[in-house]
Parts: structure tokens; sequence; C-alpha cells
């Protein structure tokens, strides 16, 4: 699965990714829900596969997320976007952000476990049985004292699968991740587990395979540094051989075709330069090339300041 990102995992993202093959479903950014049922325009702004059975362009299955405090809310809002044809319902209680934390969202409702499990109740009430519910969590705000109470929580109100990003709310995203709490979690719920956190590469893969003992996982940063990361994973556990993706493919191929997709979507010419730097940010990582070209292009103000570098 490709874990849901804000302000990343859009249907830009998801076409270019779907395309490129590897993974099996993905889950589109946080929808906020706040004081009333979201009209279908804000649906179909987030998930616009609406239109293809709530799938990408190759068959590839997209979640709405939604994320909020209040369980009714959630509930009637989900129940209106399976009306609309979203597959499936991702409930967010790992957001870390400052901002969506201060406002009943996101890892903030990790403090209080009851809580997850109305809303998860609540939600699964009002989605017909064939949909799936699922959730995904951090293993606490602070601390991890109430990890399996969470988890708990959630298998017990009736969700489908449950993510676990393998950090609390406080660690952020600083390394490490903490597989071995997933192990715990997988022991004490019924429903399927999905690992999620520091899967840089082939190797990250097994080493959280070994220690998570999962068989589903979540790529989110590592799989924008490395595009073709789901098929090398993928290949590997299926016992093929495979030629990783070049940087020149990444830069002549998939960046171009983002681009292009982002040039005839995006709401401003703005937010395509701001996009495409944000991609060669990530994709330093994975290739010394982008981290060159990143740097290059990290203060340009227009895509005629950056398409040159990226052709040359």
């Amino acid at each position: 699965m490709f874990a849901p990102m804000e302000g990343v995992m859009d249907h830009t993202t998801r076409a270019v990714y779907s395309s490129l093959g590897g993974f099996d479903r993905f889950v589109t950014e946080f929808v906020r829900v706040t004081d009333k049922v979201l009209p279908a325009s804000i649906f179909h702004r987030y998930l616009p596969e609406l239109r293809n059975g709530s799938k990408t362009l190759e068959g590839v299955p997209v979640f709405l997320q939604l994320l909020g405090g209040n369980p009714e809310l959630l509930a009637e809002n989900a129940h209106f976007a399976t009306q609309l044809g979203a597959c499936g319902i991702d409930l967010n209680f790992g957001c870390p952000s400052p901002t969506v934390n201060r406002h009943d969202g996101g890892a903030s409702l990790l403090k209080e476990p009851h809580r997850l499990f109305d809303i998860v109740s609540a939600v699964r009430r009002r989605v017909p049985q064939a949909i799936p519910v699922t959730a995904k969590i951090r293993l606490g705000f602070s601390d991890k004292n109430k990890v399996l109470e969470i988890a708990k929580a959630i298998d017990s109100a009736g969700a489908t699968e449950l993510t676990v990003h393998a950090r609390t709310r406080d660690e952020g995203y600083r390394p490490p991740a903490h597989w071995e709490f997933i192990a715990m979690i997988k022991e004490v719920i019924d429903i399927p587990v999905i690992a999620n956190g520091e899967i840089w590469s082939v190797k990250d893969f097994l080493n959280c395979q070994r220690i998570s003992g999962c068989n589903r996982f979540a790529l989110a940063r590592g799989a924008l540094a490395t595009p073709d990361l789901a098929l090398q994973i993928h290949e590997q556990a299926t016992h093929q051989t495979s030629t990783p993706i070049t940087w020149e493919s990444v830069r002549s191929d998939v960046l171009a075709k983002f681009i292009q997709s982002l040039q005839s979507t995006a709401p401003s010419p703005s937010f395509v330069v701001c996009r495409t730097k944000q991609w060669l940010s990530h994709l330093g990582r994975g290739y010394p090339e982008a981290k060159s070209l990143f740097d290059s292009a990290k203060r340009a103000r227009t895509m005629d300041e950056i398409l040159p570098l990226l052709l040359s």
C-alpha cells in the first residue's frame, strides 16, 4: 500500500505510481470532517477516481481517508462517500501535525483509546459491511504505554485492517521505527496489521518483515525516494529478479509524466513549481543526481527555470 501523505498523495501522484506498478492499494490525503456532511464536490476533489469505480486507470483500489473527532459526523460522511462510490474508508488516527492535533484530529485521539472505539464503531455501523473500514495509527502520542489498548479498541470496534506507523506522534519521523511494537500488536488483535515506517529499501523491508511478523506493508517516503521500491519488494517476495529503475528513466519518464499531468490539472503555476521541487527533494535520497538537481532548482520560481535543468 502507498500510505497517505498530506500534500503529496493526490490524484496526480497516484496516477504516476499506479502506472509504475507494484502497489495493491492507495489511500487519499485526509479529508477533514468538522461540523457537517461535506458536499459531493469535496469527495470528488480528493478522490476523482470515484468516476472510475474508486480505482486508478490500472484498476488499483483507492480508499478515502477521513480525519476528525466526531463519531457521528465521521459516520455520516463515510456513508455519503460510499454512496458516491468509495470502495473503502480509512480513518486517520496518526497525523502528527500540531495544527491537526490542536483541533481534535489525527494522533491527538490516541490519548483516549475509548474515542477510537467510538469513532470506528460509528463508521462501521453506517458503512455497508462489504466495504472495508480501516484505520491508521501511531504507537501513541507522547509514549507507547497505551499502544495495545489502542489496537484492541480499533479491533473490537469492527475495523477491517489496522495500519501502524511504528513511532509515536512525538517521535515524528526520526529513526528508528519501532517495528517490534507491531509484532506485539499482532499478538493481541485478530484483524490484519499493515507495517509502516522507515522502509527505504528491500533490505529494510526484509528487516521489517522479520521483526514485525507482517506480510502487509505501507510505503511512504521510501517510495518517493525510489519510485520502483514497491516493484523491487514485490519481486523480492516472489523470488523474481529485477533491474532497478535508473535515474535517467526517472528523470525522462516518471518525473516528466508527473510534471505534464500537474501542468494540466494544477490550480496555479506556482503549485507545479512547489510540487516538482518537493519530489526532487524526496528523490535526492534515492539518487545523487536528483539531489544535485534539487540544489540547482530550489530557488527557482517558474517551471521555465526548472525545465532546462531537467533536460540538461
